[in-house]
């Protein structure tokens, strides 16, 4: 038998799958909605800090680790919060999401909140007077020392019905305490602007850092252990050969269809078109299969890749697959 070979794009790396495996549930992980904690974040860094796309940059770069599913890149999903202009709070809304992951052309996508965020006698984050940013402050700094907690709530849902699918919790709790955030009367340098970078190891080394990469650990897990909940969809698509030379291909197909790289199309052209007697309508058409492209690569409009096959394929002929 001869092996068929495909492959998923998993944040810009091509995976290739064996013959006979199944392909990987594809999944996005919208930025998290943080509005109950949002006083206390801007408390505790000097200014308000974007703590909800934080913590999906890092719940997408655990599951991209784990391999359960193939995870969206997060500059196509960013691409198109931007362009709708999308609030803090829209990034909760099951309806809002289930939109974006139809456009994404994914099975999935992950929405949550952050419901806890500073320390462990605030069960909501932080109050009394803060140091300023870079410093973590606590408020009633010298009194006590505190672990640093955070938690988060996140839910699945199938793009084509808005359903929920799962839900998955995530806690964490750092093992060290102190009267800093930053632990040790640490600080943190944040990136270009003051802007906070989750995935730093200067954040990641303070005890907030701590509670944070626990939390987002937990869910992941959480959310692996409920893959079998995604439906299995099968997409369609269909579109026509846009230019072809040197077996170099490129069709008029491409994201917005649900094409991904590594699919196959399958290209044909009408030989005979057979019409009603009666009424003159088409009823049939007989396609003349002329051979396969395989896609390297997906703008949202195209697709571009290598054709083989024993035919001549020429502007004009039918492109069509699945997956």
């Amino acid at each position: 038998m001869r092996k068929i070979v495909c492959c998923l794009v998993v944040l810009g790396c091509a995976v290739p799958l064996g013959y006979g495996q199944a392909a990987k549930k594809r999944i996005a992980v919208m930025n998290f909605e943080y509005g109950t904690v949002q006083s206390y974040v801007a408390e505790i860094f000097g200014a308000d800090q974007d703590v909800g796309k934080g913590i999906a940059d890092l719940l997408v770069n655990q599951l991209v680790t784990d391999g359960t599913y193939s995870v969206i890149e997060r500059k196509d999903l960013d691409k198109i919060i931007t362009e709708q202009n999308f609030s803090n709070s829209d990034r909760a809304n099951p309806a809002t999401a289930a939109k974006i992951g139809r456009v994404l052309g994914v099975d999935a996508i992950v929405i949550g909140s952050i419901t806890q965020f500073g320390r462990d006698d605030k069960k909501e984050g932080l109050g009394g007077n803060a140091y300023g940013l870079g410093k973590f402050g606590l408020g009633d700094i010298g009194r006590k020392k505190s672990k640093a907690v955070v938690g988060i709530s996140g839910r699945m849902v199938d793009v084509n019905t808005g359903e929920v699918l799962a839900v998955a919790q995530g806690h964490g709790e750092s093992a060290r305490s102190g009267m800093l955030l930053g632990g040790g009367g640490g600080g943190w340098s944040g990136g270009g602007g003051g802007q906070l970078d989750m995935s730093s190891s200067n954040f990641g080394a303070t005890i907030l850092g701590e509670a944070v990469t626990q939390a987002v650990n937990n869910m992941a897990k959480d959310l692996e252990a409920q893959a079998g909940k995604l439906p299995t969809n099968t997409v369609h698509f269909s579109g026509l050969v846009a230019y072809f030379s040197g077996g170099q291909m490129v069709v008029n197909v491409g994201a917005k269809a649900g094409v991904h790289v590594g699919d196959t199309l399958h290209i044909s052209r009408v030989g005979q078109v057979i019409k009603d007697p009666s009424t003159g309508k088409v009823i049939k058409k007989i396609e003349l299969p002329l051979g396969d492209m395989k896609v390297t690569e997906v703008d949202p409009d195209s697709a571009t890749g290598t054709f083989s096959g024993s035919g001549a394929p020429k502007v004009g002929d039918s492109a069509d697959g699945s997956h």
